[in-house]
């Protein structure tokens, strides 16, 4: 019977240590974004996520930008069947998004302002922050469209690859000023959460 005891308080005591683990867990702020945080830029991509260029049948034109929410990839449509494949960060479970949308204004380390909707979400956001090398936006920022959405670079180059941001794509800062000087303003851009098949 002691034994019996025993094991049952540890069990009772080993549900409790997940229950409050886990209640913690949730009340941890969103490490999406960290403003001041100065980006690693030694940080090495899994082999994955790192630019390549790779065979991509499509029927849009070369200099078409397409990004594969799913995959977690940015696609540079390039003559002869090929594209330069980037990885990328996308909107966390919610904040995914798709459709057809022209780069209408473009930036080098561009200023942020979070919108009333991510300072409700993240009250721990700066209401303004100035463009530099803490700034969540990187060095480069791609405006799509009319939205408040953005191709853009990070601070955090380990969220590359993971479903993280509030609707916005990032790639790691080398990448994104790469794309930045391939692209003029008026790139046709394509958004879609499911392959083509």
């Amino acid at each position: 019977m002691t034994d019996f005891r025993r094991l049952t308080g540890a069990f009772v005591a080993a549900i409790g240590l997940i229950l409050s683990s886990a209640h913690a867990f949730a009340q941890q702020p969103d490490r999406g974004d960290e403003p001041g945080l100065i980006a690693d830029d030694s940080y090495e991509l899994d082999p994955e996520w790192q630019k390549q260029v790779v065979y991509y049948r499509t029927t849009e034109a070369p200099g078409t930008i397409i990004i594969s929410t799913s995959e977690r990839h940015l696609y540079l449509v390039q003559p002869g069947g090929r594209a330069i494949r980037y990885g990328i960060g996308v909107g966390r479970d919610g904040f995914q998004w798709q459709g057809l949308v022209n780069i209408t204004n473009k930036k080098e380390w561009p200023d942020w302002t979070p919108p009333p909707e991510m300072i409700q979400r993240q009250p721990y956001l700066p209401r303004f922050m100035a463009g530099g090398p803490g700034n969540p936006l990187g060095a480069r920022a791609m405006y799509l469209g009319t939205t408040v959405y953005r191709i853009h670079g990070t601070n955090r180059p380990d969220t590359i690859g993971t479903k993280v941001s509030s609707g916005c794509f990032r790639l790691v800062n080398n990448d994104v000023a790469d794309l930045y000087d391939r692209v003029p303003v008026g790139t046709k851009v394509v958004i879609r959460q499911k392959p083509e098949l």
